[in-house]
C-alpha cells in the first residue's frame, strides 16, 4: 500500500510532464503532425488522465474520468464530421500503450514496485485506453450513422420530388437507384404530398432509372395501387425494355396502366 501511495503522489504530481512525454513520444513514432490546440488539448486530457489514474490507485476507483470520456466522443464525432476514417484515430492506440507501458516500467523500478504490482497498474491503464477507444468508435458510428440517415433522406427528397404541372396534373421523376429506402419515403412522404396538391393525374417518369429490383418493383405496384383508390389516375412513361422485363418476372400485372414512351407524349394524351 505503501508504494501505490508513493507512486499515485508522483502521477499526480508529475502527471503534467508525463502527460507532454505521451503526447510528444506517440506524435513521434507516428511522424504525426496536429495543428497545436488538438496537441493542447491531448495534453490536458492525459494530465486529467494520470490525476485520475493516481487518485485511483489509493481509492480503488474504477472505471475512467469523464474528461476522458468526454475527449474520447469529442474525437470521434469530430472525424465523422470532417469525413475522415475512425482508423487514423484508431491507429494511434497501440503507441499509446507502448508509451505508458515504458512510462510505468521507468517508474515501477523507480519505486520498486512488484511484479504484481506493475500488472495491476498496467491492467488498470489498458482498461482506460480500452474505453477511450470505445467511446471514440461508438461516436464516430453514431454521427456517421446520422450523417448517412440525413443524406439518404435529402437524396430521396431530390430523387422523387412531386413537379406540379397544372391545376390536378404532376409528375413525379425518378432519379437515380430505388431502394428500399427511397420506396418507404415515396410511400410514407410523396403520396401524402399529391393527396395534398388534388393531383388527379400523376405522370411517374422512369426514364432516370437505370436498374430496378423485384423488390422494388412490389414497392412501386404498391404505390399505384394507393394512388388509385386515392383516384389518382396513373400514367407511366420512361420505361425501359429491362427494367419492363423485371416487372413481369416479378409477377406484377401493370397492363391496366397508360404507359408512354415520354412525358411529352403523356401529357398530350391528357390534353
Amino acid at each position: 500500500m505503501t508504494s501505490f501511495f508513493n507512486i499515485s503522489n508522483y502521477l499526480i504530481e508529475s502527471a503534467e510532464s508525463l502527460a507532454v512525454e505521451i503526447v510528444e513520444g506517440v506524435l513521434h513514432r507516428m511522424k504525426l503532425e496536429i495543428p497545436e490546440w488538438e496537441k493542447e488539448q491531448a495534453i490536458t486530457m492525459y494530465v486529467q488522465f494520470m490525476e485520475f489514474l493516481g487518485k485511483s490507485l489509493i481509492d480503488d476507483k474504477k472505471g475512467v474520468s469523464e474528461e476522458l470520456v468526454l475527449w474520447s466522443k469529442e474525437n470521434g464525432e469530430r472525424q465523422a464530421a470532417s469525413g475522415e476514417k475512425i482508423s487514423e484515430i484508431v491507429v494511434r492506440y497501440p503507441p499509446t500503450r507502448d508509451i505508458f507501458i515504458e512510462i510505468l516500467t521507468r517508474i515501477s523500478l523507480e519505486f520498486e514496485l512488484s511484479i504484481k504490482e506493475t500488472a495491476f497498474i498496467i491492467k488498470r491503464i489498458n482498461t482506460m485506453l480500452d474505453i477511450s477507444l470505445n467511446e471514440t468508435v461508438f461516436a464516430f458510428e453514431r454521427l456517421a450513422d446520422k450523417m448517412m440517415d440525413e443524406t439518404q433522406r435529402e437524396m430521396a427528397e431530390l430523387s422523387a420530388p412531386v413537379v406540379p404541372i397544372k391545376e390536378g396534373m404532376a409528375v413525379l421523376p425518378l432519379i437515380g437507384a430505388i431502394d428500399s429506402y427511397r420506396a418507404t419515403y415515396i410511400l410514407e412522404k410523396v403520396i401524402p404530398q399529391i393527396a395534398e396538391l388534388q393531383t388527379k393525374h400523376l405522370i411517374i417518369d422512369f426514364s432516370g432509372i437505370l436498374i430496378i429490383d423485384i423488390e422494388i418493383a412490389h414497392y412501386l405496384y404498391q404505390i399505384e395501387n394507393i394512388l388509385r383508390l386515392l383516384g389518382v389516375n396513373t400514367i407511366i412513361t420512361g420505361l425501359r425494355p429491362q427494367l419492363a422485363q423485371t416487372i413481369v418476372n416479378g409477377g406484377i400485372d401493370m397492363s391496366y396502366i397508360k404507359t408512354f414512351a415520354t412525358v411529352k407524349q403523356a401529357l398530350e394524351s391528357l390534353k
